[in-house]
């Protein structure tokens, strides 16, 4: 998938469609145009490429040429209704621009988890309740190793080694890194492979380490519907999303002493400039 064609295809949905004027047609082109001009400067050719890190640098990059707080949130509003096109029909996985939130005082990143609050939301779930064994894991694990989203839901059990206490997993650009996995993970993971997994498994079961209901991988979806689930069962207020783990990873990471480079290679960054919107702690 190029990028041109899927601007075009959404201008002419605006103005067809949705109605909408000429001026607000011709401001949501450049900022896609940037945008793509962007995403190429970084060898990224097609849409499905970009992430909420991608995005998140790209905001990062508008501000430093001078992008007032004011014309951010509008270039955010943009990426929110053009990314939520792209997935309504199936031209992306999953909507990569829906955790991004409109900047107040210059700064478009989402306030990470407090420690407290992700305590909190990790001893609110019950093992011994349906599921409770396999969400445990699977939060215990997007938090310990920062994955993305799709690396979580592509997970695959012959990657997982709980001796040596790391993953291997596959990210953008088809490039593999190894996670090193922390130990209240791999005591999560261990439990609900031993006690809850095996009463997942069908006959159509693949090795994804996350099993829904009926036995097949879960979807990014569904593990968005997770996090939220448990993260309003716990009590939180705070809008919860997959992402926000990772984010929260990253974070506490840095504000715990770690270099940003093993950040960087953890994360799966390409480009250090990547990693450096955590900085702002």
């Amino acid at each position: 998938m190029t990028l041109a064609p899927q601007i075009d295809s959404f201008i002419l949905f605006l103005a067809t469609e949705r109605g909408l004027s000429d001026a607000y047609q011709l401001s949501v082109r450049r900022t896609l145009e940037t945008l793509a001009a962007w995403a190429e400067r970084h060898s990224q050719t097609s849409w499905r490429e970009l992430g909420v890190d991608e995005l998140t640098s790209f905001l990062a990059d508008q501000k430093a040429r001078g992008l007032e707080a004011s014309s951010l949130r509008i270039v955010v509003v943009h990426l929110k209704v053009f990314f939520r096109f792209l997935a309504g029909r199936n031209l992306i996985e999953a909507d990569p621009a829906e955790p991004l939130l409109s900047p107040r005082t210059g700064t478009h990143l989402p306030e990470p988890l407090h420690v407290a609050h992700l305590t909190t939301l990790l001893e609110s779930i019950d093992p011994a309740r349906p599921l409770g064994r396999r969400d445990l894991a699977l939060l215990e694990l997007f938090y310990a190793s920062g994955l993305r989203l799709a690396e979580l839901c592509g997970a695959r059990l012959e990657n997982l080694d709980l001796e040596e206490g790391f993953i291997r997993v596959t990210g953008k650009g088809n490039k593999t890194r190894i996670i090193p996995v922390g130990g209240r993970a791999l005591a999560a993971l261990q439990d609900y492979l031993d006690n809850e997994r095996p009463r997942l498994v069908r006959s159509r079961s693949s090795s994804e380490i996350f099993l829904s209901v009926r036995g097949g991988p879960l979807s990014p979806d569904r593990v968005r519907q997770i996090v939220k689930q448990r993260a309003a069962l716990a009590g939180l207020e705070q809008n919860m999303y997959p992402h926000l783990l990772r984010h929260s990873f990253a974070t506490h990471l840095l504000e715990n002493g770690a270099d940003l480079r093993v950040i960087q290679e953890l994360l799966g960054h390409a480009d250090i400039s990547t990693t450096q919107i955590y900085t702002h702690v």
